[in-house]
């Protein structure tokens, strides 16, 4: 599936990148066929025949060519620039503009010798800013770009009326010149716009994928810590417990070792369905392994309240996790003598609350009491119920109440978008053998 995922997205992004080559072939071919077709015609019948007039209209033909050139050479940096990638040196703006106002100064010669019919004049016009235009539409804002395009057509009538040129020709100077370097806008900016809008999704795509790696990152960690928490506690405790026993020449120590031989062989199979993907805590389950677990440690346990039968699988999987890290925690801080765990299912919501006593005084980190706290120095196990709460719309309590008791809180509603099911108990988890002897 990742190959396929993987093949996917490569394919996805080489076919945009086959969109962006096109794009920028087409717009780097538009000025020459410009040119190519509209500062030719007019050799045929336009220009007059003549050496100076010939001279002039194959001069502004090499202009319109070198415009061409540049802006070519111009296009990718525009384009970049367009797309905010980089910054277009306004250096490079100047030759572009010189060799305009030469293609323009070259056109009034023409008109002043009248070497030129009025059709080829407004032809060659029209299509004297197309090349400048295809690069400067990308650098400046349109509203800039249109203002430019005005007083570049005031500026063509002025040196036009300069040289004589009069009437209905001068009149159209202004519509034709504006019609060149509209047609560049709305030929240029919207396509330069369509790709700019691709590959922001392509690399809102890329986050998108990034993010989801690591959320699954962080929900395998939580799920690893969460999972191996209490069974390696309860490895720890029953081995320090086989030593002692084994110590004193005592036969149960051998019973105590294949206790934790049973749980670590237990917790790699757990380890299995996490990587898999597939483990769902039960709550009847972890409220009889917590029960189990606890009682096997010495500390008194009571399970009081509704079964947790009746409620929708998603929530009976959040709470089951909660009463894992809970005994965990239980277990591992403070010298909690008693815990009682507590299940109520409301009109609106159902709690599940922990309660221990034997919590430190000083506050952990984060503001845990560090019995339940779940944190240690830097741990994940309040963050992690939390993280599965937020899912349901639940929250999390925990803190110490005073009297050296901590009591966890946790609240999922029972709204409307999770409706109660029905569900078949499993079976009971096999409970932890009762201790043979308190531990001094």
């Amino acid at each position: 599936m990742l190959v396929r995922g993987w093949r996917r997205n490569w394919q996805q992004r080489s076919k945009l990148e086959r969109i962006d080559l096109y794009s920028r072939l087409t717009l780097s071919v538009m000025p020459w066929l410009f040119t190519l077709s509209w500062q030719l015609a007019p050799f045929k019948s336009d220009i007059r025949h003549a050496p100076l007039p010939i001279a002039l209209g194959l001069a502004l033909l090499l202009v319109s060519l070198a415009q061409c050139l540049l802006s070519n050479r111009n296009i990718q940096l525009s384009f970049a620039h367009y797309l905010g990638t980089a910054v277009f040196p306004r250096r490079r703006q100047l030759p572009p503009l010189v060799l305009l106002l030469v293609n323009l100064g070259l056109l009034a010669t023409m008109a002043g010798v009248d070497g030129i019919a009025d059709s080829g004049l407004l032809i060659m016009t029209m299509n004297a800013p197309v090349a400048h235009a295809i690069t400067q539409v990308l650098v400046i804002p349109v509203r800039t770009f249109l203002i430019q395009s005005l007083a570049l057509a005031a500026l063509c009538v002025g040196v036009l009326a300069a040289v004589g040129v009069r009437g209905g020709t001068l009149a159209g100077v202004v519509p034709t010149m504006l019609f060149g370097c509209v047609l560049t806008l709305i030929a240029v900016r919207p396509s330069a716009w369509s790709l700019s809008v691709m590959w922001q999704a392509e690399e809102a795509r890329d986050l998108q994928a990034r993010l989801a790696v690591a959320e699954e990152r962080l929900r395998f960690g939580r799920d690893l810590h969460d999972v191996l928490g209490r069974n390696l506690a309860v490895i720890a405790l029953k081995s320090e417990l086989a030593v002692e026993l084994a110590q004193r020449g005592r036969p149960e120590a051998v019973d105590q070792m294949v206790e934790v031989q049973r749980i670590a062989r237990t917790s790699q199979q757990e380890v299995r369905d996490v990587v898999r993907g597939y483990r769902e805590a039960d709550l009847s389950t972890e409220l009889a392994g917590a029960r189990g677990v606890l009682s096997a440690a010495g500390i008194e346990c009571d399970v009081t309240g509704d079964s947790g039968g009746e409620l929708p699988a998603p929530i009976q999987s959040a709470l089951g996790w909660v009463v894992r890290e809970a005994a965990t925690n239980v277990l591992r801080h403070g010298d909690p003598r008693r815990c009682t765990i507590r299940l109520r299912s409301l009109p609106d919501s159902v709690v599940l609350r922990v309660e221990n006593d034997g919590a430190a005084p000083a506050p952990g980190p984060g503001g845990g009491s560090g019995v339940g706290d779940g944190s240690g120095s830097g741990g994940s196990g309040l963050a992690g119920l939390r993280e599965r709460l937020r899912v349901l719309d639940g929250s999390l309590a925990a803190g110490p109440t005073g009297n050296g008791l901590f009591r966890l809180t946790a609240t999922i509603p029972l709204g409307p978008t999770v409706p109660p099911a029905r569900l078949d108990r499993p079976p009971a988890a096999r409970e932890a053998p009762a201790l043979q002897e308190e531990r001094r």
